[in-house]
């Protein structure tokens, strides 16, 4: 997903990152040939949800969206014919889209290439030490390390390891499952549907393909192990919130993949930080970057670089 940055608390990193970033990530695709599509997205709510409706259109406009509408029930029905008639109002974000996310992190890794970075693969750092303002780097297994005035630490569900190996404490891991099943029932859908946000996720809601498929996700709840296999116990879950905004029968769901988010307990926006207070300056830390960690990948890597300090190159 391409999101708009309506959900975030204005002010937060999230709604900042997104804003900006959503707009980078546009043009990086349209000048690099990324696959892409401004598909837009259609907030749902049931009668008796308006008034949380109105406070997230609120919120949207806080954060500096353009383009919001409010639809009635026969606006909804006119853009998304399939959408059930318990649907009385949407809000409609003209900024949402969707990207293929392989295109873009191979376009952006040629772009990391041209210019001079080495990227290395299926490699584990197993201690960071620090000495008079240069981190080395020691990777497992092997007899090799990398020295460097300046780390981001950007190691998704090892981050907060990462940041422990160097000596910055304090972060406690959070991981938090999604998953998703596809559909057959429905194809080439307009816009993505989305129900009202929940408390770790933005709820159970359409997801598209470039090519016209659609799947639903992702749910939400916390692990204790990286573990990727769909429960299927689930389905129920997914049948119920689904069953809001469109009809859906247990036959026309199959599992389709799941993710994890990388979570840091006790927070709800993203960390991004150069840990000079805790005696690592140029150690820049990306933690919780989850959604929309990807929206924001553009801008993301633009604050990191601004936080360097004393001119290092990254």
């Amino acid at each position: 997903m391409i999101h708009s940055g309506i959900y975030y608390k204005p002010g937060s990193l999230k709604a900042k990152l997104c804003v900006e970033g959503r707009d980078l990530l546009y043009k990086y695709c349209e000048d690099n040939s990324v696959e892409h599509r401004r598909c837009e997205k259609l907030i749902v709510a049931r009668r008796g949800q308006e008034a949380e409706l109105y406070k997230l259109y609120a919120n949207g406009v806080v954060n500096g969206l353009s383009g919001l509408t409010l639809l009635s029930a026969a606006e909804i029905k006119e853009r998304e014919p399939d959408i059930k008639s318990s649907i009385i109002r949407a809000i409609r974000v003209p900024s949402t889209g969707i990207v293929d996310s392989h295109q873009l992190m191979a376009s952006l890794e040629k772009d990391a290439a041209d210019l001079g970075a080495v990227i290395v693969y299926d490699t584990e750092v197993d201690d960071v030490e620090y000495l008079e303002g240069i981190f080395t780097l020691h990777f497992s297994g092997e007899d090799y390390t990398a020295s460097a005035p300046v780390v981001i630490n950007c190691a998704g569900l090892w981050a907060h390891r990462l940041s422990e190996l160097a000596g910055v404490t304090g972060y406690e891991a959070a991981p938090c499952k999604g998953e998703y099943f596809r559909t057959t029932r429905y194809k080439n859908m307009k816009s993505l549907i989305y129900p009202l946000p929940e408390e770790d996720s933005l709820g159970i809601h359409t997801c598209l393909s470039l090519s016209g498929d659609v799947s639903f996700g992702p749910n939400a709840y916390f692990v204790s192990d990286l573990d990727y296999n769909i429960n299927e116990s689930n389905k129920d879950q997914f049948l119920k919130e689904i069953s809001d905004y469109l009809d859906v029968g247990e036959g026309d769901l199959s599992p389709d993949y799941a993710g994890i988010r990388p979570k840091i307990k006790g927070s709800k926006d993203f960390i991004i930080k150069n840990e000079k207070d805790k005696g690592r300056t140029n150690f820049i830390n990306l933690l919780g970057i989850e959604s929309p960690g990807l929206t924001s990948c553009l801008s993301v890597a633009k604050l990191a670089v601004e936080l360097i300090e004393g001119g290092a190159e990254s």
